[in-house]
């Protein structure tokens, strides 16, 4: 990357090192990706997140380390579907695997990052009780015995740790109040830590990402009603299976953004959460959540959105100062802190118009933005009491007709949009019922 590449990626990261700071992502690290050779990549990006003002909650896994321990051991593994059935013989060897597995990423960010940009720099690593669990039971006839789930997560002294700039570290393995151990899923750890924390992401690592369908087709982004059938539909390693089971389960339960990155791809963390494109998978509601009205201090990347589909002439020119006293009238996509898109709405008696929708470049390839505009448009022409929704467009025919809206005669506008229609524009009408 030269220098010009690089300063305009960085010019292009700055709304989301603004967005992200001071928010609190939960980062699942499973002992896969602890054994990975980009292992000291990852932990010099966690490290700059850290830098950057993010609350990091690092939540570690250990299955291939257990394993290995039990092998060791003599003991054999034992599953009831995806999860471990822990006896006498495997807790030991679980905790131990669990706090070798912690030991090494303590040390990794006491090193003082080699061989990073970072090196100088203390990250602090906090972990401790913070985690209370109790027997999973009996399930389907089966005794999970020390297999244990999440029973408190002690949100305050996290939150405490937090604000003094350390990761905080926990690890898949809890204590009841009794003093009783208990082995946990690092997956669900990870989701009920989100969860409780109200975090802003859910980020975890896996060796199989972006999401793919058989074909090579990445999913970049998607929904939660989506995701549900895709589980059942892509080709999943067992582990990567309960994975994004997990980030679905976040994502229902309202942590707004929940990313599969690649652990083994360098610099895929940064890419995700500072780029347009991204590099992995997210999951996201993307109805309207991220669609608000606009406000005056939208102008400027109003203007940055349309000026290039005014220059195709795909929409009318707007003077600046038009498109002040018409603000009201706009509303706007905010994904990370960073406009997506935009379009404007304008009642008509017992009609409204959607105008300007227009979608930044780097974010077209990319379902559910524009739709969301067009849903949160319905739903407010609709409360106006509008009884159809109507737009004119040169360029963007098939992409209505996929929004519900079919090409009709210029006379079907109302008649004082007939009075400026510009036949030499020849904007094809597209009407949609309410």
């Amino acid at each position: 990357m030269d220098s010009t590449q690089y300063a305009r990626w960085f010019r292009a990261s700055t709304p989301y090192i603004s967005a992200h700071r001071g928010k609190t992502f939960v980062v699942l690290l499973g002992g896969d990706a602890v054994d990975n050779e980009n292992i000291n990549g990852i932990v010099a990006d966690l490290a700059l997140l850290c830098v950057l003002g993010v609350r990091v909650v690092l939540v570690h896994g250990a299955r291939p380390q257990i394993e290995a321990n039990l092998t060791q051991r003599g003991v054999d593994s034992r599953y009831a579907g995806h999860r471990r059935i822990t006896d006498h013989d495997a807790i030991a060897a679980v905790e131990a695997a669990a706090g070798q597995v912690r030991a090494r990423i303590e040390g990794l960010f006491t090193m003082g990052l080699p061989n990073t940009p970072l090196h100088n720099t203390r990250i602090d690593v906090l972990s401790g009780n913070l985690v209370t669990a109790r027997p999973l039971g009996i399930i389907d006839g089966v005794d999970h015995l020390f297999t244990g789930t999440v029973r408190h997560i002690r949100t305050r002294a996290i939150d405490r740790a937090l604000e003094t700039g350390a990761i905080v570290l926990l690890s898949p393995f809890g204590y009841s109040p009794s003093g009783e151990a208990f082995n946990l899923s690092s997956e669900e750890l990870a989701t009920e830590t989100a969860i409780a924390l109200n975090a802003d992401k859910l980020i975890v690592l896996d060796g199989q990402a972006p999401l793919q369908d058989d074909a090579g087709v990445s999913y970049t982004e998607t929904t939660p009603g989506e995701l549900a059938t895709l589980i059942d539909r892509l080709a999943l390693s067992d582990v990567t299976r309960v994975r994004v089971s997990e980030l679905l389960r976040a994502a229902r339960a309202g942590v707004t953004r929940c990313h599969l990155i690649s652990y083994a791809e360098d610099g895929a963390l940064l890419q995700e959460l500072f780029t347009a494109e991204g590099s992995g998978t997210q999951v996201s509601d993307n109805d309207f959540d991220h669609v608000r009205r606009a406000t005056a201090a939208d102008v400027a990347a109003i203007v940055e959105l349309i000026r290039p589909l005014e220059a195709t002439g795909a929409l009318v020119r707007r003077p600046r100062d038009r498109l002040e006293q018409e603000i009201d009238h706009f509303f706007v996509a905010e994904l990370d802190g960073f406009l997506v898109g935009c379009c404007a709405l304008y009642p008509f008696a017992d009609a409204a118009e959607l105008a300007c929708l227009a979608i930044h470049p780097r974010y077209r390839t990319e379902a559910g933005h524009g739709a969301a505009l067009v849903k949160k448009v319905e739903l407010e022409a609709r409360k106006g009491g509008a009884a159809y929704l109507f737009a004119l467009t040169t360029q963007a025919r098939d992409w209505f007709v996929e929004q519900g809206f079919v090409e009709s005669p210029v006379d079907d506008l109302p008649v004082p949009k007939q009075s400026l229609y510009n036949y030499h524009r020849n904007s094809v009408v597209m009407t949609k019922q309410l």
